[in-house]
């Protein structure tokens, strides 16, 4: 019998509306012996919504995304998942909600192939326990399919990773987030070591998943990129959410002065 390796669902979150409200942060503090990274934070990530999270360095931005993926515990505070609270003791826990991070050194294996990497931890087996078989050719098929759906140019789900280019490596761990992230994917400076093309195609992903109904939270310090392919953007100055804009009604440069103080902070409607 074969064994699927199941896309992760949350129910709750399934019954979120998109636009709606999918997960809120409350009043979250987190604290590193002396060093007060998260002094109350309070913001919303809306459903189906490309949310941009921006910030100098040292304004909370590394660890409030920690906490949503379940490597910190907040210290005090509360964070809702689809109206519900949202205690995560693990990255397991959040991946079990649907819950995927790309984080800037991508988590690949180069000396595996594609197809590999995409189902890595996440293995289809078939054959009846204790005695199970990898099922080899229906994950190169669903590799192929995956890629395919996301319009990711991979020649070859059999080709080792380290002969892929940049942009081609960055897709492929956005693509494996997208397909078991399910609910939300946090995208940690996608496109930072990336040149023009790549960072386009990537870029292109990132609406494509919007257009999916997938929700991502892009962390940036590329304002350009921000106002190209995010509809929201909060941003975090010494441990707090200093401001909130909607991109159709902000700028670059209003976004940056809001980042360094330059520009008071207020959170719009």
């Amino acid at each position: 019998m074969p064994e699927v390796a199941a896309r992760h669902t949350d129910p709750g979150a399934d019954q979120v509306p998109r636009g709606a409200v999918l997960l809120e942060v409350r009043d979250v503090h987190k604290s590193f012996d002396a060093v007060r990274a998260l002094q109350g934070v309070d913001l919303t990530i809306h459903k189906g919504q490309v949310t941009a999270l921006l910030g100098d360095n040292g304004a909370g931005k590394s660890t409030l995304v920690r906490c949503l993926t379940g490597v910190h515990p907040p210290d005090s505070g509360e964070i809702l998942f689809a109206g519900a609270p949202l205690r995560l003791n693990s990255p397991d826990d959040a991946r079990r909600r649907g819950i995927e991070t790309v984080y800037q050194e991508l988590g690949l294996i180069e000396d595996l192939q594609v197809w590999q990497n995409l189902f890595l931890n996440r293995e289809l087996t078939y054959g009846i326990p204790p005695v199970k078989v990898l099922d080899k050719k229906r994950m190169i098929s669903r590799s192929q399919q995956i890629l395919q759906e996301l319009d990711v140019n991979v020649p070859n789900v059999r080709t080792t990773v380290r002969r892929m280019s940049g942009g081609q490596r960055q897709s492929i761990a956005i693509a494996r987030a997208a397909n078991w992230g399910t609910t939300l994917v946090i995208m940690d400076e996608p496109t930072a070591a990336l040149g023009v093309r790549e960072t386009a195609a990537v870029e292109a992903l990132i609406g494509r998943l919007r257009e999916s109904g997938v929700t991502v939270l892009l962390v940036s310090h590329d304002m350009a990129q921000v106002m190209r392919v995010a509809d929201s953007a909060w941003v975090l100055r010494r441990g707090r959410a200093a401001a909130h804009r909607r991109i159709d009604a902000t700028s670059g440069d209003e976004l940056v002065g809001l980042i360094t103080g330059a520009i008071a902070g207020d959170i719009d409607a």
